[in-house]
C-alpha cells in the first residue's frame, strides 16, 4: 500500500526498502475509549467499543489489544458502573497507560454523588487504577485516587522520562514507540554539532531524544498544552538545548523565528493531514536530511513528491511500522536526503 500511493500519489519512490518495524501483537494499546451505555430494554450496562454504526455499543468480556490491567478487567469495571445510581450519565471510559499507573477517566454528565464517587475510589483501590473524572470538557478532568496520580513512560536509552495528561496525545504502542524512536534517530543520524528543528513534536517524544545526541533541537507543537508539557519535561530532564514552540502548523509560518532560522536536520511526525503547508517554506537550503514519520501514506506520498521536486532531496528510503497490530492501518517512515 505504501509503495502504490509512492507511484501513484507522489510519482516517487525510494531507492530501498526498510525492514518492517514491529513489537508484541497483544496488550499494546496504552490508550483507548471504552463507550458505556445502560441498555433500558435488556435492564444492563453495556462496556465496549462502539460498532459500525456508532448508535451500538459491542458487548464484550476483554480485549487482547488493550493493555492487559484493563483488556483483562471489563467485566469488572462493568459492574462497577452497573452498580453506580449515575450508569446512564457516564457514556464514555478513557484509558491511558503509564509505566507505572494506568488511568481511567470517568466522563458524567450529571454531578456524581458521595456514593458514586467513594465506588470509583474504591475500584481504583482495588484493581490499582488512577481514576479520573471528566465533569465537562478536556480542562475538567481530575484526579479522584490517588489525589497525586501521575502518567508517565520513560525512553531508558536516552535516560528521558515524560510526564503526560491522560487525554493527551501519545503514541498508542509503547513498545513500538521507543523501536520507531530508535528508527527515526538512526536514519536522521544526529551528530553533535547539529541543530535540528522537530515539527508536530507533541510532549517531546522525539524531541527530547534527538537532544540527547545534537548541538540543539527545536520543536514545535500546535496544541500550547502539549507545548507546555514538552517545556516542563525538558526541564525535568535537565535537558537545556531544546527550545519548544507554539504555533499552527496548518497555517502559513514562514515568518516565525524558528523557520527561518538554519537547521541541518528536520524531523516531521505530522497527523493524518500530512505537512503540505508547511514544505511550502521548509526544509531550508541548510538542511541536508529529513526524516518523515506519517500516519497517513497518502499524504506522505503527496509530500514525498513535494520535497523531490520543489526541494531537490532524494527518497533515499522508507519503510513500514506496524503501530496497531490486527488492523489494517500503518505507520510509515521515509529518510530525505539533499
Amino acid at each position: 500500500m505504501l509503495l502504490e500511493n509512492f507511484e501513484r500519489i507522489g510519482k516517487v519512490m525510494p531507492q530501498s526498502i526498510l525492514p518492517p518495524l514491529t513489537d508484541s501483537p497483544w496488550g499494546y494499546r496504552r490508550k483507548g475509549r471504552l463507550s458505556a451505555k445502560f441498555v433500558e430494554k435488556k435492564g444492563r450496562m453495556l462496556v465496549g467499543f462502539r460498532e459500525t454504526n456508532g448508535r451500538y455499543v459491542a458487548d464484550i468480556r476483554h480485549c487482547d489489544v488493550l493493555h492487559p490491567a484493563v483488556g483483562g478487567r471489563i467485566e469488572a469495571i462493568t459492574a462497577l458502573l452497573e452498580s453506580l445510581a449515575a450508569k446512564r450519565d457516564i457514556p464514555q471510559i478513557e484509558i491511558a497507560a503509564g509505566d507505572d499507573l494506568v488511568a481511567l477517566v470517568f466522563r458524567h454528565l450529571q454531578p456524581l454523588s458521595d456514593a458514586d464517587t467513594q465506588a470509583l475510589i474504591e475500584f481504583g483501590k482495588t484493581y490499582g487504577f488512577g481514576v479520573f473524572v471528566q465533569p465537562g470538557g478536556i480542562d475538567s478532568v481530575a484526579p479522584l485516587w490517588p489525589a497525586d496520580a501521575r502518567l508517565t513512560f520513560r525512553l531508558p536509552a536516552y535516560e528521558v522520562e515524560l510526564e503526560f495528561l491522560p487525554l493527551d496525545f501519545i503514541q498508542v504502542n509503547g513498545g513500538m514507540n521507543r523501536r520507531m524512536i530508535d528508527h527515526a534517530l538512526g536514519l536522521l543520524d544526529p551528530q553533535p554539532a547539529d541543530r535540528v528543528l522537530d515539527l508536530f513534536c507533541g510532549l517531546g517524544n522525539f524531541t527530547l531524544p534527538l537532544a540527547r545526541r545534537s548541538a540543539h533541537v527545536t520543536g514545535v507543537e500546535g496544541e500550547a498544552g502539549l507545548v507546555q508539557r514538552a517545556r516542563e519535561n525538558a526541564q525535568r530532564n535537565n535537558v537545556e538545548n531544546a527550545t519548544f514552540f507554539s504555533a499552527d502548523l496548518a497555517a502559513d509560518q514562514r515568518d516565525a523565528p524558528w523557520a527561518r532560522a538554519d537547521h541541518e536536520l528536520l524531523l516531521l511526525d505530522p497527523p493524518r493531514s500530512g505537512a503540505d503547508v508547511v514544505l511550502d517554506y521548509l526544509p531550508r537550503k541548510s538542511a541536508r536530511r529529513v526524516v518523515y514519520v506519517s500516519c497517513h501514506p497518502a499524504s506522505l506520498a503527496r509530500d514525498a513528491g513535494i520535497l523531490v521536486e520543489k526541494h531537490g532531496f532524494k527518497l533515499k528510503s522508507a519503510g513500514v511500522m506496524d503501530m496497531f497490530p490486527h488492523t489494517a492501518h500503518v505507520e510509515s517512515i521515509a529518510l530525505f536526503e539533499r
